[in-house]
């Protein structure tokens, strides 16, 4: 059964998961800034307010969250966790054959696992960063979730795969019909300028343990 207090909590849980108070992220969707809240939750008579389709779409398109994302929050609304092992790999084995499907989701029986509560995308992964090329935003040693379902939008971090095996992860600065222009997490390294040609995958990090 769908309970009012659990949309609620959602709401509050998706502004949470991607910076935002519940009056910015109404802000951010092109909504009222009390829009969601704590007050007009319930009416005068008291009676239930409910989030409209309409409010909780506009939401889902300012965070590039999806609709499975968010059911997840109303179903785990306190963050205690419906957790599920997520396939994990070290960042340099990332390039390499056998790990991926053309698609960027994890394929084949090589991964390591670990728990993590549950995402709306049934392909989300995990990597574990190496070295120093993405400081001072990820450390040697971190761990990033990927959601290869997630929708991606100028600024959003990426993990990027090209057709010869190399594997970055960089800030979206735009993406056109013909090329992705990827700004670097660590300034002594070089911004990259990719033709979509030369591109096997792109997939949004949704999650640091940074």
């Amino acid at each position: 059964m769908l309970k009012h207090a659990d949309v609620w909590k959602a709401i509050d849980r998706l502004a949470r998961e991607y910076g935002f108070s519940t009056s910015g992220l109404a802000r951010q969707s092109g909504l009222d800034p009390t829009t969601f809240n704590k007050s007009k939750r319930i009416t005068r008579e008291g009676k239930l307010r409910w989030p409209s389709t309409e409010s909780v779409a506009k939401v889902l398109t300012a965070t590039g969250a999806n609709l499975a994302e968010f059911v997840s929050y109303v179903t785990d609304s306190e963050g205690a966790g419906i957790y599920r092992n997520i396939p994990l790999i070290g960042f340099p084995q990332a390039g390499n054959q056998g790990y991926f499907d053309d698609a960027g989701y994890p394929a084949g029986g090589s991964w390591d696992e670990i728990p993590f509560p549950g995402l709306g995308d049934p392909q989300a992964y995990a990597l574990e960063i190496t070295g120093d090329s993405m400081e001072p935003v990820f450390r040697d040693g971190d761990t990033v979730i990927v959601s290869p379902q997630a929708n991606i939008r100028r600024g959003d971090r990426v993990v990027v795969k090209t057709k010869n095996g190399e594997v970055m992860v960089k800030l979206l600065q735009r993406q056109s019909v013909h090329k992705i222009e990827l700004k670097s997490l660590n300034p002594d390294h070089e911004d990259r300028s990719l033709e979509v040609e030369n591109v096997e995958w792109i997939a949004r990090v949704v999650w640091s343990s940074h």
